[in-house]
Formats: C-alpha cells, sequence, structure tokens
C-alpha cells in the first residue's frame, strides 16, 4: 500500500510537469463510440482504468491519469484518476481550480448526505449507498432524491464540466451480483441527474462491482465504506479552452 501511494505522488507530480509544459495545441482526442443506456443517452463503458484516463484528458496529464488508476490496483482510484487525467495544468488549470473552488463550495453548503471534495482541478462526491437504496436494490429510495436535486441544480450552474458515475459493492455476494448491481445503481444516479436537467452528453457511468474497496471488507465499518456511489466532476474542453482565452 505505501509503494501504491508513492507510486501515486510521483505520477501526480509528472502529471502536473507534463500538464505545464504542454502547449495550448493539444492533439484531439477521438472519443470511441460508446452505447447509451435505458434511452437516457448516458454514456457507459467498460473500458480499463488506463484506456479511459487517456480518453477522458487530452495529452500527458490525461494518459498519466489513466496510469494512475491502474497502478493503485483492481480500478482503485479511478474516480481521482479521471480528475487526475483531465488536468490541464499550469495557468489554466488554476484557473480552472478556482471555479471549481466555487462550485465544490455550493455543493458542500446544499448536499448534506454526501461528501463534497476538492481533488487537483475537479470535485469528487461520495454517496453512502446505504443512503441511496436498499439492500440488493437499484432504486434510489425518494430520500435520497433530494441531495441529487442539489448536486443537478449546480451541475446546471457550471455547464461546461464533464460528469463521472461510479457505483461499488462491498465483497458480499459474488461477482455475478454484485458487478450488474453496481452498475444499475451508477445508472439510476445518472437517470435521476439528467431527469433533473442535465445533460446526458456530459454523463458517463461505470459500475466496479467489488474490485474497488476503500475499507476493509472483514469489518462492517469497511463494507459499509465500500457500499458507495462516487462521482467525478471535471472541466470540459471548453471549459480549458475558456481558461486558456482568460475568458472563464
Amino acid at each position: 500500500m505505501n509503494t501504491s501511494k508513492s507510486l501515486l505522488s510521483v505520477l501526480m507530480a509528472f502529471v502536473l510537469l507534463f500538464s505545464s509544459c504542454a502547449t495550448s495545441q493539444q492533439a484531439s482526442t477521438t472519443q470511441p463510440d460508446l452505447s447509451t443506456n435505458n434511452g437516457t443517452g448516458a454514456r457507459k463503458t467498460g473500458m480499463s482504468k488506463t484506456t479511459k484516463g487517456g480518453l477522458l484528458g487530452a495529452g500527458g496529464g490525461a494518459v498519466l491519469g489513466g496510469v494512475v488508476g491502474g497502478l493503485l490496483g483492481g480500478g482503485k482510484g479511478t474516480a481521482i484518476g479521471a480528475i487526475v487525467g483531465a488536468a490541464a495544468g499550469g495557468t489554466t488549470g488554476a484557473i480552472i481550480g478556482r471555479k471549481m473552488d466555487k462550485a465544490a463550495a455550493e455543493l458542500q453548503n446544499d448536499m448534506k448526505g454526501a461528501r463534497v471534495e476538492r481533488v487537483g482541478e475537479g470535485i469528487k462526491i461520495t454517496f453512502d449507498s446505504g443512503i441511496l437504496f436498499d439492500t440488493n436494490s437499484a432504486t434510489l429510495r425518494p430520500a435520497s432524491e433530494a441531495d441529487i436535486s442539489k448536486m443537478a441544480a449546480v451541475l446546471q450552474k457550471y455547464p461546461d464540466t464533464n460528469v463521472l458515475i461510479e457505483g461499488h459493492t462491498d465483497n458480499s455476494g459474488t461477482d455475478a451480483i454484485n458487478q450488474p448491481l453496481s452498475e444499475r445503481r451508477a445508472q439510476s444516479v445518472a437517470n435521476s441527474t439528467i431527469a433533473k436537467g442535465v445533460s446526458s452528453s456530459r454523463i458517463t457511468t461505470q459500475g466496479y462491482g467489488s474490485t474497488q474497496p476503500v475499507g476493509d471488507n472483514t469489518t462492517v465499518e469497511g463494507k459499509q465504506a465500500n457500499r458507495r456511489v462516487e462521482v467525478a466532476i471535471y472541466a470540459n474542453e471548453k471549459m480549458k479552452k475558456a481558461a486558456e482565452d482568460g475568458r472563464l
């Protein structure tokens, strides 16, 4: 674990270095043909984190962001990896960071049932699945809709951001149960967010089953921590260009 943390620190440094040295004329990245879910238009991908990191961002920072997610093991850290992978770095990144500071402050003020964290040039939101869903269910509890409504309202105020929604489970049961459950839960949050006015073109969903624990699965507390939905919010290319041009 210490080795993984050390590697993460080194790669984060490289992300900042490469992003800062990159010119504003970055090579364009062609997005893959991603399938839509349940008619909502939200994109779902089963790509590895290394591939996804390269696709979510642009240039060296994006590639290294994917590597970060992979090195953390079993896809662990992919929400943060997506944010790191999309980093612009340098002055542009600092401008984006200030914009994200404002968005995060609004989310923290409004969302009482979720943990909101500023990470790099983006925002990570963690929902406890026990708050969102009943056991073995992917149907959102009515009470959970309030926080999703607040998240959607802030996302509409910051339209030039992309949103990655990830579902995670503990290791109870089998992969045959946990994997599709995590996918359906991520999609349920996406569907609710879209229904509340956020464009489906901004949203990508991914389920990881029990492969990315953040807690000890041998304890009740650890299992609870592992049952979660994570949301990564990061700048899209339009916001990056506006920041580069001094229009943000």
